[in-house]
């Protein structure tokens, strides 16, 4: 991403007070991911959030070229399903890699989504997922999808053998 030219929507994270430990996580889980810059809270912002005078206000990161900040805002606002964060995967080995760490004191939750340990909602997906539950041919993808229904981290061979049913 040329770093001059500004991404037209980029998500926006909201954490207590944890956004830089959020961001160096996730640029540890996601291969071409680099933290871009952190701004700091000076004295006004400091004083109208409560927060300490050079206290990390927000990060700005890049996980795989798609720009996110996290702000470091209060408690105010929590995390829910209702948001996720969308990884299509090309291999197994991908989706466990990422399933892996991205659980790692978060939990498992069904479909191939998960919540990590920052409250974060995730979908690790097999690509292939989404050609089968768009098959013209309904009762395989009636299949893959009762199969799906079935797991927390999805299984490409155990989601082809359905399909193939």
């Amino acid at each position: 991403m040329n770093t001059t030219t500004a991404q037209k929507i980029t998500p926006f994270l909201w954490f207590d007070s944890n956004a830089e430990e959020a961001a160096r996580f996730y640029t540890s889980v996601f291969k071409n991911s680099r933290i871009v810059k952190t701004a700091r809270y000076g004295e006004a912002g400091a004083e109208a959030s409560g927060r300490q005078e050079g206290s990390v206000m927000s990060v700005t990161f890049e996980l795989e070229g798609q720009r996110f900040v996290a702000l470091n805002g209060g408690p105010v606002f929590k995390f829910n399903p209702a948001i996720s964060l969308f990884v299509s995967c090309e291999t197994q080995e991908e989706v466990d890699k990422l399933w892996g760490r991205l659980t790692e004191g978060g939990k498992e939750v069904q479909c191939g989504w998960l919540e990590d340990r920052f409250g974060v909602s995730w979908q690790i997906v097999p690509s292939i997922l989404d050609e089968m539950v768009h098959s013209k041919d309904e009762r395989k993808a009636e299949n893959a999808i009762k199969a799906m229904l079935q797991m927390k981290k999805l299984d490409m061979a155990a989601l082809k053998k359905a399909y193939a049913e």
